[in-house]
């Protein structure tokens, strides 16, 4: 009977969990010897094969016994560390590698995958048929499986996600073992990954359990030479870099000889390694002994070696050693452009543009070819600390005249993208016209990061300027450009723009499409235009235009009652359209949004919805969920999807945290927080559970994120202070303690100084709750945070002292009030007017 995949699982992961319990230290060389793959797996190894080395595998390592017995002390400490069960690492295992068959992102409990998930487990991956046919039976498998799944046998994310799963679970040594028993041969590929994984755990892991991983990546290294493989840079670079990182000097003194005996060829990279170690470390004496055992020009290799140690100070930025090579190296003998790349930028952040524009001449006269002198040029301009991006275009315009040199579309294209991921629209658009300018063979692409960065940064006036670029130097936009430009022109409301385009196309001969429709309809929708929207509807079919996906997810999000869900629905299917994420989401919404719940979660367990699309619909239906008021459905499928090993969409934790709203959820908010990874979402979190906070007056809570938000963005701290006074003020039961509280927080403990606006807010504060004592102390507050006295100011104060009955006080204040202007006579009648009668009352008894 063939065996199953999931009994091989449960075998390997049994084999880890004995050896773990009864605290066997880690299989050493011999160990790894047993775990090559048994012949029948795989076919012996010729010669040629790629990758494996011709000269026999050596004996014994290089490493000195006192570093090995270092890192097997740890290892043999850290093996009886308890392994998850057979049966739980089996069943994750085998949904990962269903995922990654499919090319899907997440299977993990999903139910819709497990008949086929059953399918796969059954498989059978060996045979007892004769020897004979096995070559043709291998031939007619693979062939079948290519048909069915799109495995590719690369270290892509979905590999290396499937190596990282399986280390974890069954430990290094072991997923060697499991992929032998898998029928798959271990390349440089799979060593490769397994070791970047021990590399990133010893990153986070405290000293013992470092050195543990240390040891794990060593013993890779052993079984890569024992296979045959010659353990080049790829290999090798991780580790070395760690060592470097974490300063450590012994081990990276034996690590690299063994790394060179195995590798005679990577002498002189690794010198590249040793001389960012030393440098690292601040070892002078070291750095010196190493620059003066050089002896450049006396033969190829010195030259190799000085060239590493060359590259080592250029990602340093050691100036003065810097200077001493770039002096006798001939920058055309560099290896490789990469090379000579690392050092422009190195020249750029230096500013030796000096020794630039000369290695510039000295490449021209070469025959390095002007685009590459070009993309050098860049790297040098664009390196160059502290220059506002206008500056760095015209160093980059101005090398280029002086040197002669003509630039290329590549450089140009590289400047066009800096300037848009700095929001700087207009200065991108000037690259593109002088680009036009100096060079014939402008692509239309070049114009797309622009148009891109308009839709980002809210520019979408930039789409004329463009536009009569493109037509001034006879560019022809294709259809995703005109469907972009489109989509900008009904962000302005410019609808004339917007059809204008449309004929300009059809002028062009670049028929429109239903893209450029459904950018005019969405126009129409964001403009809560309805009938406009369906227009534009009628006109695709006048002009013989189907609609398409994108269009009915448009419209389905825009329904005016249920019932027309299920007519959109209908003609989607009788149209043969494909469902697409876009459209699972928008009837999650739709549905969500007239209040059936049941349909919106129905549609989210569509048997039909690709599994790498599931965990996005998901979040969707979470944030349908929460922001229709159904906050404890929402939290239930988040856990459910926590549960499943997946995570939330940034976009759905900011629904929960927000509409998160009761009393007593701190834990549960701080625990969603966790789950933001990019900065920009986590920092939105964080303010909304600050605020939280401040409304639950829970202050030292506020104060914590506040420390969290400082060390990451100190500046936008700002603005989340003074939304918290915002609030404060704002708040109905106006609580002032939590406010000076705060204050005190910001000042002693965050060491800031309180903004004006915030300053603001809590004066205005003391007015509402009629507290001159405190408004008194909030008033020296200014002064000491270097804040002048503005008419605003004067104002607040006069309303406080005003609302508390001390008018004595506010005549004084009124007196420095300047009342020219007519603004402000109108506040300080209404002040009057609404404090009259403590102002009456105050003259009576006076």
């Amino acid at each position: 009977m063939p065996k199953s995949l999931r009994k091989i699982f449960a075998s390997v992961a049994s084999k880890v969990s004995k050896n773990s319990s009864s605290g066997a230290p880690l299989p050493e060389l011999a160990t790894l010897k047993k775990l090559a793959v048994p012949p029948r797996c795989v076919p012996s190894r010729s010669p040629t094969t790629t990758g494996a080395a011709a000269k026999p595998a050596k004996a014994s390592p290089t490493v000195s016994s006192q570093v090995l017995a270092r890192l097997k002390e740890a290892a043999s400490k850290n093996s009886k560390a308890s392994l998850p069960s057979a049966e739980d690492s089996a069943v994750e295992i085998s949904r990962a590698i269903s995922s990654i068959l499919h090319g899907n992102n997440d299977a993990a409990g999903q139910s819709s995958a497990e008949p086929m998930l059953k399918k796969i487990l059954d498989l059978p991956w060996f045979s007892n048929m004769s020897h004979a046919g096995t070559a043709q039976w291998r031939k007619d498998v693979s062939r079948g499986r290519k048909q069915k799944y799109k495995f590719k046998n690369t270290e892509s994310y979905h590999f290396t996600k499937l190596m990282r799963m399986c280390a974890s679970k069954l430990g290094t040594e072991s997923t060697l073992e499991f992929f032998g028993k898998l029928g798959r041969e271990t390349g440089i590929k799979e060593y490769n990954a397994l070791i970047k994984l021990c590399i990133g755990r010893a990153r986070y892991s405290a000293e013992e359990d470092s050195l543990v991983q240390i040891h794990r990546a060593y013993q890779l290294f052993l079984s890569m030479r024992e296979r045959g493989f010659q353990i080049d840079e790829e290999s090798y670079a991780p580790f070395l870099m760690y060592l470097i990182d974490m300063k450590m000097t012994q081990e990276f003194e034996h690590f690299s000889k063994f790394f060179k005996d195995e590798n005679p060829g990577s002498c002189f990279r690794i010198g590249y390694f040793e001389m960012l170690l030393w440098i690292r470390v601040g070892d002078e004496d070291k750095i010196w002994e190493l620059c003066s055992s050089l002896g450049i020009g006396r033969n190829e290799e010195n030259y190799s070696l000085a060239e590493s140690y060359l590259l080592a100070f250029c990602e340093s930025d050691r100036k003065e050693e810097l200077l001493k090579l770039l002096e006798v190296l001939d920058i055309s003998k560099i290896s490789s452009f990469n090379h000579v790349a690392t050092i422009f930028k190195s020249l750029g952040r230096t500013q030796l543009q000096k020794f630039a524009e000369k290695f510039i001449l000295e490449l021209k006269t070469t025959g390095a070819g002007e685009e590459n002198i070009s993309s050098f040029i860049y790297d040098y301009a664009t390196s160059i600390p502290n220059l506002p991006v206008e500056d760095t275009i015209s160093e980059f315009n101005n090398l280029h005249q002086k040197l002669e040199v003509i630039p290329s579309t590549a450089s140009f294209d590289k400047l066009i993208t800096l300037c848009c991921k700095l929001s700087k629209v207009d200065a991108a658009l000037d690259v593109a016209d002088r680009m036009c300018q100096s060079c014939s063979n402008v692509s239309i692409e070049s114009f797309h990061p622009i148009l891109h960065a308009c839709e980002q940064c809210c520019e979408p006036n930039m789409v004329h300027p463009i536009y009569l670029v493109m037509w001034r130097h006879n560019l022809k936009p294709k259809g995703d450009t005109f469907k972009s430009m489109i989509s900008l022109c009904m962000k302005l409301k410019d609808f004339e723009g917007a059809y204008n385009l449309l004929t300009d196309a059809e002028e062009m001969n670049e028929m429109p499409t239903a893209g450029m429709y459904n950018a005019i309809m969405a126009g129409y929708f964001r403009q809560k235009n309805n009938c406009g929207a369906l227009m534009v509807l009628k006109q695709m079919e006048d002009a013989n235009i189907k609609p398409d996906s994108e269009t009915f997810s448009y419209l389905i999000s825009n329904c005016e009652s249920e019932k027309d869900i299920g007519k959109y629905r209908e003609e989607m299917q009788r149209a043969g359209l494909q469902v697409t994420k876009h459209v699972y989401m928008a009837l999650i919404n739709a549905y969500a949004n007239f209040g059936n719940f049941k349909m919106a979660k129905e549609i989210a367990l569509d048997r039909d919805i690709p599994n790498k699309f599931l965990n996005e619909i998901k979040s969707v239906l979470v944030s349908a969920l929460s922001s229709n008021g159904q906050i404890s459905d929402a939290l239930r499928i988040y856990d459910e999807i926590k549960q499943a090993g997946c995570s939330l969409e940034p976009k759905a934790v900011i629904s929960l945290i927000e509409h998160l709203r009761t009393e007593g959820e701190l834990d549960r908010l701080l625990q969603l927080l966790e789950e933001l990874n990019d900065s920009s979402s986590w920092f939105d979190g964080c303010s909304r559970i600050a605020l939280y906070c401040i409304q639950y007056n829970i202050a030292d809570a506020a104060v914590k994120l506040l420390k969290q938000l400082q060390k990451k963005d100190e500046s936008s701290t700002y603005i989340v202070i003074d939304q918290i006074f915002s609030q404060i003020w704002e708040t109905e039961s106006t609580n002032l303690n939590i406010g000076l509280e705060l204050l005190r927080a910001v000042k002693e403990e965050l060491d800031l100084h309180p903004s004006r606006t915030s300053l603001d807010f809590l004066l205005s504060t003391c007015a509402k709750v009629k507290d001159s004592q405190h408004a008194w102390f909030i008033w020296s507050e200014y002064s000491n945070a270097g804040l002048p006295y503005n008419v605003l100011t004067f104002l607040r104060m006069y309303q406080a002292l005003l609302a508390s009955g001390e008018c004595k006080a506010a005549k004084k204040m009124l007196k420095e009030i300047e009342e020219e202007d007519p603004h402000v006579r109108s506040i300080i009648k209404s002040c009057k007017m609404k404090y009259r009668r403590t102002i009456s009352e105050n003259e009576d008894r006076n």
